[in-house]
């Protein structure tokens, strides 16, 4: 049974990175920050993946370079009913699959390795409405914890995003929904 599991993990993680560069393309090469205009590759540690073109309001300071990326397998954003509506801020909660391996996202906003344990959070640096989805954004990574796929982290991209509106029409004060989304994380180091 537990080869089983093992074995579907590993398949949903071939999977995962297999959609990220069927997605976005394979590519070599060195990458920066001011790449993102014309899309830019993840080549460290021999992993080679194509990040997507960036619009200008959420791109990355200028040197940074892409250390990771993950696709949500499962996501939601969960929003609260307030004064009979659902608005505000959402509560993320997705596995991701990438370049090293799961990761958790959660509230905070926040994501944790589950190869390694190491985690970031990060607050709301720009965003970049998308019609019909919730908006890519480009968030700073304020506290880190371990020194594992994330310890380098400065920065996070969530780009190419699909779903996760909060519902129109009336609701009860305290109501949540769970509403599923799909996107790609882009993690970024400092520049050096």
């Amino acid at each position: 049974m537990i080869s089983k599991s093992r074995s579907r993990v590993r398949a949903l993680a071939l999977v995962g990175t297999a959609g990220v560069v069927a997605a976005l393309g394979l590519v070599a090469g060195p990458a920066s920050a001011a790449e993102v205009a014309e899309g830019a590759t993840l080549g460290a540690d021999a992993r080679r993946i194509d990040v997507p073109r960036i619009a200008s309001a959420i791109r990355p300071p200028a040197g940074s370079r892409p250390v990771g990326a993950y696709v949500v397998a499962r996501g939601t954003q969960t929003y609260t009913c307030t004064g009979g509506v659902f608005t505000g801020a959402s509560v993320p909660e997705a596995q991701l699959i990438g370049t090293g391996g799961r990761v958790h996202h959660f509230r905070g906003p926040s994501w944790q390795s589950e190869r390694d344990g190491s985690s970031v959070t990060a607050k709301k640096t720009a965003e970049s409405p998308r019609a019909g989805t919730i908006p890519e954004l480009l968030l700073t990574v304020d506290t880190r914890s371990g020194s594992g796929s994330l310890g380098t982290v400065a920065y996070v991209s969530r780009l190419l995003t699909s779903g996760g509106v909060a519902p129109s029409g009336a609701c009860t004060d305290g109501a949540t929904a769970s509403v599923p989304y799909g996107a790609l994380y882009v993690f970024w180091a400092a520049k050096r």
